[in-house]
């Protein structure tokens, strides 16, 4: 064997070597996809070489992997355009170009980490090999086959070679702790993670471990939607079926590829890492890619391949970067035409997938103004009305749930002025006073995400004449009923002195007490109501601290004057006795007690209770039916 040279690579300091051992990448098995990648790139040029007559062509693309586990060694093979002793050097020895000092001041000044764009690729090897030779023979005709060997320092070996067939074999000689790299099912794993969608055959012991054809660059005329939902369960296996999905395909102003998809959401969705996978003309980079899409698109699943996403850079420099962010408006707008499609061409189907999608349109409307103005006409929500809604109503009806948008809400309830848009967030704590806007003939539209705390406020941003006002927030004249006020037997206001009557047995001043006779309704005794705007930054505190709102310190105690419990109330006091100088009475703890009831009672009904008020509760309730049914005996 012939040696032509034996020297040092030619980089500025020495650092480099430990520097990618350790520290290149965060995850030591890159290497396997730089080197696949590497062996596609030697193809490609060789067929661009062979079309221009420059060298011969090849017959079968293809990449070989092989291991030899009594020298711990793994090969990597490719049949592409190959190097000759010059290019090695070129190539090899200077760094594949990169240069090696302005990689280290870069490296050094950001700890994030740099993702590299394939130029030093081949010297990942160092991060499991002790010990890397390259046997390569140029496709170029007369070309003579060379061996360049390295033990993971500057110095290297040049020689000659009896390499007979084109191409590069990489050979790899292990470090102990770097042997799981020899195992089939762990190279399987790699190459179906990072070079699953390459466009040539990667085999392992002759047997083919990737597909070559991917989904998302064929033409959308190649594809049904079998295919799609085939591919979507290739990548997520055991998820289910996708909603939709959105097929990503331009060349102008930048290059990019992908489908979207749109998974039903069970749960809490990942609105931080994400699930869509990052591709550079097929090649795996990452599935943590929140600088390139937008926060409120993480959840969807996916695949997005572009070479025009920077890949050399901080991630801090990513979410700057001017093309980076018009991939990010081009994906968004995207996504809201394709809602808007569905919408317009199968109402039915949006209303029953409208409860996995709305937390993207939702959050996406809050926090990027253009894609609010895309999906505006897109937010829908569910309504109730007692009444029947007429023929030609804009309305989406889907198994027995009725959805409008609050733009056709406003009109349908005459509001173009201004006027209040009513809602309820719970139909079960909320029940009372739900009833009774029913009962009436009012719409109420629900709101019960967790995200419609934050999201009615920006509504009503978006609209300065509208308020929105919970059901529980307060009872309006036209709830109450038209009885006359009745004059008790000091000659008082009834409703007044009952007021004073319950305020006095609750005996805490941030509690509003309210007397109504509410209108066709002697079965809610008392309920809760909540004023909107106190309610609001109650619940926007507990959204702060992570927990459940609980029942604001302020709020209102409504009591219906036309349930027979509360007008025993004013019977009991009507009949006290006088048994002592101060204006005792013998009904008045039993009052006292009434009244408690009917408070807790409301606050039960709304969960306001905790658990030790709620076995509080159980025992005064059994000691005030223990004192009723003693007055019957």
């Amino acid at each position: 064997m012939t040696q032509f040279e034996e020297g040092k690579i030619k980089i500025h300091t020495e650092n480099i070597f430990p520097i990618i051992k350790k520290a290149v990448y965060s995850d030591h098995e890159i290497f396997l996809r730089e080197l696949v990648s590497n062996g596609v790139d030697a193809i490609s040029k060789r067929r661009m070489a062979s079309i221009a007559g420059d060298c011969e062509s090849v017959d079968e693309a293809k990449i070989h992997i092989s291991v030899n586990r009594e020298n711990k060694s793994l090969v990597i093979s490719d049949n592409g355009i190959g190097m000759t002793a010059d290019e090695i050097k070129k190539y090899i020895n200077q760094v594949a170009f990169s240069s090696a000092e302005e990689f280290l001041q870069k490296y050094e000044e950001n700890q994030e980490g740099i993702i590299g764009h394939f130029g030093l690729g081949f010297y990942s090897s160092f991060m499991v090999a002790k010990n890397v030779e390259i046997i390569s023979k140029s496709a170029i005709k007369d070309s003579r086959p060379v061996k360049w060997s390295c033990d993971g320092s500057p110095n290297f070996k040049l020689e000659s070679s009896e390499k007979e067939e084109i191409g590069t074999d990489i050979i790899l000689y292990l470090m102990e702790e770097e042997i799981e790299y020899i195992e089939p099912s762990r190279i399987k794993t790699l190459i179906r993670k990072y070079c699953d969608f390459m466009p040539v055959d990667v085999q392992l012991e002759g047997e083919s471990i990737n597909k070559t054809n991917p989904p998302w660059r064929k033409n959308t005329k190649e594809l049904k939607d079998q295919d799609y939902i085939e591919f979507y369960k290739y990548l997520y296996p055991f998820q289910g079926e996708p909603l939709f999905w959105v097929h990503l395909n331009t060349d102008y102003p930048y290059n990019l590829q992908g489908i979207l998809f749109f998974p039903k959401i069970s749960g809490r969705a990942d609105w931080e890492s994400g699930e869509i996978k990052l591709f550079s003309n097929q090649v795996f980079v990452s599935d943590s890619i929140k600088e390139v899409v937008p926060r409120y698109l993480l959840p969807l699943r996916g695949v997005i391949d572009s070479t025009d996403i920077p890949l050399n850079v901080s991630r801090s420099a990513l979410q700057s970067n001017r093309k980076v962010r018009s991939i990010a408006n081009f994906i968004s707008k995207k996504i809201a035409d394709k809602l808007k499609l569905i919408k317009n061409d199968n109402a039915t189907l949006y209303s029953q997938i409208w409860n996995s999608v709305a937390p993207f349109i939702k959050i996406g409307a809050m926090e990027d103004e253009k894609f609010g103005e895309q999906v505006e006409d897109l937010i829908i929500f569910k309504t109730i009305r007692k009444e029947a809604f007429i023929d030609n109503e804009i309305v989406i009806n889907s198994e027995e749930l009725t959805f409008t948008t609050i733009k056709e809400y406003i009109i349908r309830l005459k509001l173009e002025s201004e006027g209040k848009v009513l809602y309820c967030t719970d139909e079960i704590s909320q029940s009372n006073p739900l009833n009774l806007w029913k009962a009436q003939g009012k719409e109420i539209i629900i709101a019960d995400t967790v995200i419609d705390s934050q999201f009615i406020p920006w509504l009503e941003s978006r609209n300065e004449k509208i308020t929105f006002q919970r059901v529980d927030s307060e009872i309006d004249d036209s709830l109450n009923s038209d009885d006359k006020e009745i004059t008790d037997v000091d000659g008082g206001n009834q409703s007044e002195s009952l007021r004073e009557l319950i305020k006095s047995a609750l005996n805490n001043d941030n509690i509003t007490v309210q007397i109504k006779s509410l209108k066709d309704n002697d079965e809610i005794p008392a309920m809760i109501l909540l004023p909107e705007q106190m309610r609001r930054i109650n619940d926007m505190g507990a959204l702060m601290e992570q927990k459940l709102p609980g029942l604001p310190e302020n709020h209102v105690l409504l009591v219906n004057k036309n349930h027979p419990i509360v007008e025993g109330l004013s019977k009991l006091k009507s009949s006290s006795i006088i048994i002592d100088n101060k204006g005792g009475s013998q009904n008045t703890l039993l009052i006292k007690e009434i009244s408690v009831h009917l408070y807790e009672m409301a606050c039960l009904s709304i969960g306001g209770l905790d658990p030790e008020k709620m076995s509080d509760f159980q025992k005064k309730s059994s000691g005030l039916l223990g004192k009723l049914i003693s007055k019957i005996t």
